[in-house]
């Protein structure tokens, strides 16, 4: 948490040194994100972020609860607190339009077996890059709609649980729908 913290922290600085302070207000915004698909599964996701030119600096922090159909047979309540810092690169400007962005997230989180015997907790770095499309549909206000490829980078590979081997998948893919808005 503290190293996101850092590198999140870190990348504000950076933008904020490089602004041109005669054309801050019309290059300079921020804004916060809801992301549907963790609302769906009993969790939350909440996005905050800075932007300057084509550059968007995010924050992320979401809870989510893998659904059982996803998993490997045998396994359930696979419950995720994930903490990300992301930067998206916007081709238009106005931060509308597509975008691609890649970014670093921690996953810390917990499973069991179907028998529920224990709980096992276990943790991942995970490398993402996402991309999707802004659509300002009234002022500021605005739907995205956006996937991502997740890569495992470091963490555990093999989580004990009861008597069995959860295997944390390397690759992951994700797709939902963001409700967004900026200043």
């Amino acid at each position: 948490m503290r190293l996101l913290t850092f590198l999140f922290s870190f990348l504000l600085l950076t933008a904020a040194l490089g602004q041109d302070t005669e054309n801050l207000v019309k290059k300079t915004t921020v804004g916060f994100e809801l992301d549907a698909v963790p609302y769906l599964f009993e969790g939350y996701y909440g996005s905050v972020w800075v932007g300057h030119n084509h550059l968007r600096y995010r924050a992320v922090i979401t809870k989510i609860e893998t659904p059982s159909f996803i998993l490997e047979d045998g396994f359930t309540n696979n419950e995720m607190k994930v903490y990300a810092a992301i930067v998206d690169y916007f081709f238009k400007p106005g931060f509308e339009g597509w975008w691609i962005g890649p970014g670093l997230e921690y996953w810390d989180a917990t499973i069991q077996t179907d028998a529920k015997l224990e709980t096992a907790e276990y943790n991942n770095t995970i490398f993402t890059l996402g991309g999707g499309y802004v659509w300002k549909f009234h002022k500021n206000f605005y739907l995205n709609p956006w996937a991502a490829v997740h890569l495992r980078i470091a963490g555990d590979k093999e989580v004990r649980v009861d008597q069995s081997i959860y295997e944390t998948p390397l690759l992951i893919p994700e797709i939902s729908l963001k409700l967004g808005w900026h200043f």
